[in-house]
């Protein structure tokens, strides 16, 4: 009935934009690991019933990046480097299975049509990695990865992949912003920004390519945030 679907709708739309807002938060490293905060605070931040905010930080916690104390409140979740390495391998292990599926049943016309869709989010985050721009970068890649593993039919596996690359974006844009205020906001040279070589090695139908090209990408990645913890 229209009277009462409303208002669930318009709940679910706040709850969801408070979430997208909040998980941005964390990635552009504005909301730190560690930081505690409750649902009176956000609700008062952003001038919304406590009900929405409360489903929202629920909701973050579930994805990871979050942790909920039932007395505190709320934390952003403090992730280590054992849990970056542990998350890139994840990300390996499903690369993996998608360029597998490749493999097996080819690149259909549909499916080409829509890589082309996808190298145009990989060349705005190619363009966004040798500019140093990591939120620009990280909106760009997360929507890159986002399309690319939707093409091969798993619904689920799609929002796992996704999952994994926000948690993995959130422990690495700690390291990643505590450079770039060291150094003056200069991150050009650090990021990868091979997106379209991948695309392009998915169109030729050339899974080995592709699988090489994702082992590098895990690997400059470990070796950055590793390199950028130590210092």
């Amino acid at each position: 009935m229209p009277g009462t679907d409303g208002p669930a709708v318009i709940r679910s739309t706040l709850r969801q934009q408070i979430a997208d807002a909040l998980r941005d938060e964390v990635l552009a490293g504005r909301l730190e690991p560690g930081q505690e905060f409750t649902v009176k605070e956000i609700a008062e931040q952003y001038g919304v019933s406590a009900t929405p905010v409360r489903e929202a930080l629920v909701n973050l916690t579930a994805q990871g990046l979050l942790d909920a104390d039932q007395h505190r409140g709320f934390r952003v979740h403090e992730h280590t480097l054992d849990d970056y390495r542990s998350m890139l391998e994840a990300r390996g292990l499903i690369a993996d299975g998608i360029f597998r599926d490749l493999m097996a049943h080819g690149t259909r016309s549909d499916t080409a049509d829509a890589l082309f869709s996808v190298r145009r989010r990989g060349e705005e985050a190619a363009r966004a990695a040798c500019a140093g721009d990591l939120t620009v970068l990280i909106g760009y890649d997360l929507r890159f990865w986002r399309e690319l593993s939707a093409l091969f039919g798993n619904a689920y596996l799609s929002d796992f992949l996704h999952r994994l690359r926000l948690k993995s974006w959130a422990c690495a844009v700690t390291h990643l912003r505590r450079w770039s205020d060291i150094n003056g906001g200069d991150l050009r040279g650090l990021l990868w920004s091979r997106h379209t070589e991948l695309v392009d090695a998915l169109v030729r139908h050339d899974p080995e390519a592709a699988h090489a090209i994702v082992r590098e990408y895990n690997a400059h990645s470990l070796s950055l945030i590793e390199r950028l913890a130590a210092a």
